[in-house]
């Protein structure tokens, strides 16, 4: 099944591809490192590495922030909390295409000194 194009004119989305965005963390699939409600920002063309945070698209309309492994013959997709056991690790070999953004910051609402950069 293909995509759907792009909207154009005024429903198009105000940001372009490239812009960083943020998102708000849902559930405690990345717990310790982030909590539900937590505010991080996305920067899609960042510097993917080992240990990188990311949003990766699985399936058309799923997305996942995971921790990015490098593990043996290829890269994983992993949640940082042990008690996750709704979405095991993911193996993704050697293409990163389903890789569509880092993690370079989180902020806690309300609570400036907790913001912390990835970058």
């Amino acid at each position: 099944m293909s995509e759907a194009p792009a909207p154009h004119g005024p429903d198009a989305p105000a940001c372009s591809g490239a812009e960083s965005f943020a998102l708000r963390v849902l559930g405690e699939d990345m717990a310790p490192e982030f909590h539900d409600g937590e505010i991080i920002i996305v920067e899609p063309g960042g510097a993917v590495k080992d240990g990188s945070y990311v949003l990766a698209r699985i399936e058309p309309g799923e997305w996942l922030m995971r921790q990015l492994r490098r593990e043996g013959d290829g890269w994983w997709l992993r949640a940082t909390s042990p008690a996750c056991s709704v979405h095991r690790a993911r193996r993704l070999g050697e293409d990163l295409s389903a890789v569509r953004g880092v993690v370079i910051q989180k902020a806690v609402p309300g609570r400036r000194r907790l913001t912390r950069f990835y970058v």
